[in-house]
């Protein structure tokens, strides 16, 4: 394991070695606040050289002389044009704000276009809840399915993500999938995190990104939280089914460019529209201070705290309610429910390191409780007691990343290098699988024990402009460590098992036009196992791999409209996974999955705008014979998208749409998820520094289930179990009514 090490820093320093620096025209980007500006394009309209600013606002740009024409955007400013007429160095370039346009936007000089595209339709239509945030990722579905607590089930590209198992999540940086969870791995439960504190939405489909590791097969998000904010806010909303939403955001310190602090709380209840009260609350408390040295260096430091509870009325079978047992919205087991709380401390660095490299770290720790009571089987293993079963876990979280970034030449050549490494470890106490009554008798404990799991990790990327081309390569190597000990064993052994991983990555872009890319993506990601399963299965794979392929463009017809399109393809290897929800390891087998991507957005007008995504994908498993090798709830289609309008004589607003169709509950598709169209509006008007609000889900009333699986059950009254459909009911038409004031 030393030897590749090792050889891997020999590898780097060597490849690092190849380049050399030339003189370069420096300077910084700031909007009228004298705040930095993060990937303005700054192009020499004479040498055709071009760069973009770091995060600090700094920038270096090669093959600079005097009397040169140097154009400076950035998507939601006015471009500017300066000519060099002394030798003034750096220079301080200044952007004015403005409303942002799709026709502004150069697919060629963009950095991601399609995350540029995310950026704009959440200043169109920024998100109305935490439920919403991953619906910003064009063709993420979400659904929730146990009395709004617990993580969204997610699904992308064909995959039934569960609660994050094939989709890596970070907030600033730190992690949101839960590794070896009491529920399941790679649990994500993003509910900490405050839907107006949101900057930024990164995101990519497939393992193609040398910083992303653990997780990042079906693709990653990633959120970055505003480092201040310009106005006070205090919204309160009132709701159908008793639902609450308070929030307020406070501006504590703003020094313009330098000392910038700010607090945001959020409060909201619901009892849903169950039979059975969910009694739903959660709070939030948010607080970040920001500070920008003289030199711009950046230093920034967040923490929040997260509570919540519910009740949950389950997953309710078929039949029961055909039957007429219960209705839609009843429950068999309703002392189904909640509790979980995190805290998060979060210190981020920016730095540049010298002339043309910049440094970006941050140090974070989580602390992490939940505990989740959950009936699926109802009375099929205990007739008697019922099958009800308790998942608790208490969590601690340390963790540090770095990454250096370096603008560079290779000969005349364009260079971007990106390297870094880092660490996260993970320590769970008394993770714990319990048979329970009613929450509050013990009946028998399954699994008892404490994890430790830590992940260290490094990476190389390299970005390479060759006139129209570009081509984008980069290697990552992830080290595990597994450990358990087991305290229902009499032995007192910790359990122990190490790991490690190395995927390439290599990616092809042209640019025949400003108004159109194609690419060629390739990479290997992987997911950790769950260490129970990994020290006790010593012979099977702890870091299953998953290759990937895309082939795609993004085009610009018109300066008003975006199409973008993929065909992809991905392989996940044999493995085996740790199901919370028994305390037992199923074989899943390999799989694969291919499919097509498509996505429009049209800038009707300057007030309206229309996007919309469509993936069409066949997931199979291979180690299945030929009409038993479906994956259970892996989607066919999904559809989603609305049209926005945006300061329309003081009015805005979004009519929302997403679909996704009939897919297999089993292997035989003898079972069927039934799928769903459900369409939400919302709509506000402003009028000074307040503003109106109305939301309605569910505009048509649909009868509709969020979340399905086919589980073997057996009710009270029942001789016999039955295999069927169980089901969450969807939200029914909800109207939702909000007044918030900025000052």
């Amino acid at each position: 394991m030393k030897s590749i090490i090792k050889q891997f820093l020999v590898f780097l320093l060597y490849f690092l070695g190849f380049f050399t620096f030339g003189q370069e025209l420096k300077g910084v980007v700031f909007n009228e606040q004298n705040k930095p500006l993060e990937y303005a394009y700054i192009y020499n309209i004479n040498s055709k050289t071009h760069t973009h600013s770091l995060e600090n606002g700094q920038f270096s740009l090669r093959e600079t002389e005097l009397k040169d024409s140097i154009k400076v955007g950035l998507l939601g400013y006015e471009s500017k044009i300066i000519r060099l007429e002394t030798s003034q160095d750096p220079i301080t370039i200044v952007l004015r704000e403005k409303a942002f346009q799709l026709d502004e936007l150069v697919i060629a000089q963009e950095v991601n276009t399609l995350n540029t595209i995310t950026k704009l339709e959440l200043n169109i239509n920024p998100v109305n809840s935490s439920q919403d945030i991953l619906r910003k990722v064009p063709g993420l579905i979400i659904g929730q399915h146990a009395g709004g607590g617990k993580a969204e089930q997610l699904f992308l590209r064909g995959f039934d993500l569960d609660h994050g198992t094939d989709i890596s999540i970070k907030v600033d940086g730190m992690p949101v999938n839960m590794v070896s969870h009491a529920h399941g791995q790679g649990y994500s439960d993003l509910h900490f995190l405050i839907p107006e504190t949101i900057n930024k939405i990164d995101f990519g489909k497939g393992p193609y990104d040398a910083e992303e590791g653990d997780f990042n097969t079906a693709g990653y998000v990633n959120f970055a939280t505003k480092n201040s904010i310009d106005e006070n806010i205090i919204s309160f909303g009132l709701g159908q089914f008793n639902s609450l939403r308070t929030l307020g955001m406070f501006q504590l310190l703003d020094d313009e460019a330098r000392d910038n602090a700010y607090a945001a709380i959020e409060y909201l209840e619901s009892d849903g529209p169950f039979d059975s009260p969910q009694n739903f609350n959660r709070l939030n408390i948010f607080g970040k201070y920001s500070f920008y040295a003289p030199n711009n260096d950046k230093l920034a430091f967040s923490v929040s705290r997260f509570t919540s509870r519910w009740d949950a009325s389950g997953q309710i079978p078929q039949r029961a309610v055909d039957q007429g047992q219960i209705s839609r919205f009843g429950a068999i087991d309703d002392t189904e429910g909640g509790e979980t709380a995190r805290t998060n401390l979060n210190l981020e660095w920016a730095k540049q390191v010298k002339n043309n490299t910049s440094l970006k770290a941050n140090v974070f720790y989580i602390n992490y409780d939940f505990i989740l009571y959950s009936n699926f089987t109802f009375f099929l293993e205990d007739p008697l007691n019922g099958d009800q079963i308790r998942q608790k876990e208490t969590r601690d979280i340390y963790g540090f990343n770095a990454t250096f970034k370096t603008n560079t030449y290779l000969k005349d050549s364009p260079l971007t290098l990106k390297y870094g490494l880092g660490l996260r470890y993970d320590k769970t106490n008394n993770s714990e699988l319990s048979k329970t009554i009613n929450r509050t008798t013990l009946n028998q404990r399954i699994k008892l024990g404490d994890i430790g799991q830590s992940n260290s990790f490094s990476f190389i990327k390299a970005n390479l402009s060759l006139g129209n081309f570009k081509v984008t390569s980069g290697i990552r190597l992830d080290y595990f460590n597994f450990l358990y000990n087991d305290k229902l064993s009499n032995s007192g052994e910790t359990l122990s098992k190490t790991a490690f991983v190395i995927n390439p990555k290599l990616n092809f872009y042209y640019n025949p036009k400003n108004n159109l890319q194609w690419y060629l993506k390739s990479g290997i990601g992987f997911h950790s196992n769950d260490t129970r399963v990994v020290v006790t299965n010593l012979q099977e794979n702890s870091l299953p791999r998953a290759y990937g392929v895309d082939f795609g463009n993004i085009w610009k017809p018109s300066s008003k409209i975006i199409i973008n399109a993929a065909l992809w393809y991905l392989f996940s290897e044999q493995e085996f996974v740790y199901v919370g929800d028994a305390g037992i390891v199923e074989p899943s087998g390999s799989s694969e999955r291919f499919g097509l991507d498509l996505g429009l957005r049209y800038q009707i007008s300057d007030w309206l705008y229309f996007n919309s995504d469509l993936t069409v994908t066949r997931a199979r498993n291979l180690d299945a014979p030929e009409n038993e090798n479906y994956i259970p709830l892996a989607p066919h289609a999904t559809f989603t998208g609305g049209i926005s309008v945006k300061n329309l004589h003081g009015f805005s607003g979004s009519l929302n749409y997403r679909y996704i169709d009939d897919r297999p509950a089993n292997e035989t598709y003898s079972i069927v998820a039934k799928g769903y169209f459900i369409s939400d509006l919302n709509l506000n008007y402003a009028v000074n520094n307040m503003t109106f609000g109305v939301v309605i889900e569910n505009i048509f009333n649909t009868a509709w289930n969020e979340t399905q699986f086919a589980t073997l059950s057996k009710l009270e009254n029942e001789d016999n179990p039955i295999e069927e459909i169980h089901f969450t009911p969807g939200t029914p038409f909800a109207l939702r009514a909000r007044v918030s004031l900025k000052f």
